[in-house]
């Protein structure tokens, strides 16, 4: 899954437009991503994307990078040897689309489109 374009609050991925938080898995959409505090990402946030077993994990932290990744996060992710990577999601748009033109298989993308 390619995304073909990304601007504050919207997303278009292999043609879908979304307008609202998404997770993009090798073969699926999850619409509507939300996390159990707006601005933090928390390790019950990514549940599902930890049990498809991915080597690297993309972040949007938003817009204007207002979304962090916890620390108690990052550690976990680390400690299973995820790779993760978090940047502002024009930045983070850039770097999926990157690893998936390479080839990469298990890259999963959790993107917040707002602030």
């Amino acid at each position: 899954m390619l995304i073909d374009s990304y601007r504050f609050g919207e997303i278009v991925i292999d043609g879908k437009r979304y307008t609202a938080d998404v997770i993009i898995y090798s073969h699926h959409v999850q619409e509507n991503w939300w996390r159990r505090e707006g601005h933090e990402l928390c390790l019950d946030d990514i549940r599902e994307v930890l049990e498809n077993k991915p080597e690297t994990v993309i972040v949007g932290t938003g817009a204007a990078n207002c979304m962090r990744v916890l620390p108690e996060t990052e550690k976990h992710l680390r400690s299973q040897g995820i790779k993760l990577t978090a940047l502002p999601t024009e930045k983070a748009v850039k770097t999926y689309n990157q690893l998936i033109a390479k080839g990469e298989k298990k890259v999963i993308a959790c993107l917040h489109l707002t602030c």
